[in-house]
Order: structure tokens, then sequence, then C-alpha cells
């Protein structure tokens, strides 16, 4: 299986828990080993928000604002590919066509953000449409696509399954902004229903919900 993860900042870099970046190292070397050619998109977080904000008190355009996140999400990339060790890239591919050459010799491939105007939801849409992926996974701070924010209205229902046409109901945004934070971003719904690439957003928290992602099993949502 070809398998793009879409790895939240919100999950392993607000704070950098160093456990949940073990335990994910160890379960993408698991599916390695089965077969699977993979390639991981890490987010920027909390820290890549705070910079955005530093940036814009600054009154730096949005496309600086960008530059900024985006430097700290292959930051984060980084970290996780040296944990990874040999099975990953030697360095952190800043193109598409880089992450697809890094794919090609067999390496596992972790990267970041690529350029502004971009976020890393849409890196992920992108690289999942060059390679063809059969699956994208966004492991993330919630439990998976929910009728509403569930932070904030406790009578939220989690979907198990939901329809690309159905999804912008429950988007709080329609287009691309610095710091977006949502289950998927506008350009990355774009790119992904017409590609019709399924996706599993599912609770990031809990690595082994990957693995059961991979097996079939229902976990989270699935959007197809």
């Amino acid at each position: 299986m070809k398998l793009v993860v879409r790895l939240g900042g919100s999950v392993v870099a607000t704070p950098v828990n160093t456990r949940l970046i073990s335990e994910y190292a160890e379960v993408l070397k698991k599916l390695k080993a089965k077969g699977h050619k993979l390639v991981v998109v890490v987010g920027g977080g909390a820290l890549a928000r705070e910079f955005i904000k530093i940036a814009k008190e600054l009154g730096l355009p949005e496309q600086d604002q960008d530059d900024l996140a985006i430097s700290v999400s292959r930051l984060y990339a980084q970290l996780f590919a040296k944990k990874l060790g040999e099975v990953g890239c030697g360095k952190i591919p800043s193109s598409v066509n880089e992450t697809v050459k890094c794919l090609g010799k067999g390496k596992l491939v972790v990267l970041g953000g690529l350029k502004p105007g971009m976020t890393t939801d849409t890196v992920a849409a992108l690289v999942a449409e060059r390679i063809k992926a059969d699956m994208l996974v966004k492991a993330t701070d919630q439990d998976g696509v929910y009728t509403k924010d569930p932070r904030v209205c406790p009578d939220a229902v989690k979907l198990d399954k939901i329809s690309f046409d159905d999804l912008p109901k429950f988007l709080a945004e329609d287009k691309h902004k610095a710091g977006i934070h949502q289950i998927l971003d506008p350009e990355a719904v774009k790119i992904l229903k017409t590609k019709q690439i399924k996706v599993h957003v599912l609770n990031g928290f809990k690595p082994e919900n990957l693995l059961f992602a991979v097996e079939g099993k229902l976990v989270g949502t699935i959007i197809a």
C-alpha cells in the first residue's frame, strides 16, 4: 500500500512529545517492514502559529508568516527523520519531486511544509496525488470528523463515514490563510476529492490507530 500520513503538529509538537515521536517511529518502521511505501508530512503545531502571530505583530505579509511556519514544520520533520535513522531519507525534501525521488530509493520519507500559501495538508494531498496513494491518514488531536467543534460544543457528534461533498458543511474555513487549523484545509480537500483518494481522520495520540487504519479497521472517520 502507498500511504501518506499527515501527522499533526498539535499531536507531536504542542508541546514536543518525545514518547509519541518514538512510538510513531516504531509503528512506521513496522509498516515499512511489511512492504508499505510511506510518506509522512509533519505539521508545525503551536510553535508555527506562534511565529505567525509574531510575524503579524511585526507587520510582515502573509507570505512571510507562512514562510516562518514552514521552517518550524521542517525542523520537526528533521527531528522525526533523525529518529527514524537508516530507513529515512538523509535530508528533508523541499519539493514533491524530491519526495518522489527519495521514495523511489526505498526510503521512508518525512517532510514538512514546502512553500507559502500551501499548508502541510495540501503538501500531503499533492504527494498523495503524485504517488497515487491508496490512502491519506490524518493523525490529529480529535477522534475524527465531528458535526461541530467538540472542543466547544458538548453536543458534537463524531461521524464514522462522510463524503467529500458533505465535508465542507463541517469545516470552518473555505480558503487558505496563514495558521489555518481545522481537520483538512480547503485546498487539500479539492485535490483529494478530484483524485478520489480515501482519507482516514483519526486520533493521533494513539499511534496504534495508524496500524488499525492500514488494516482496514473502523477507527476515526473515513472520508471517501
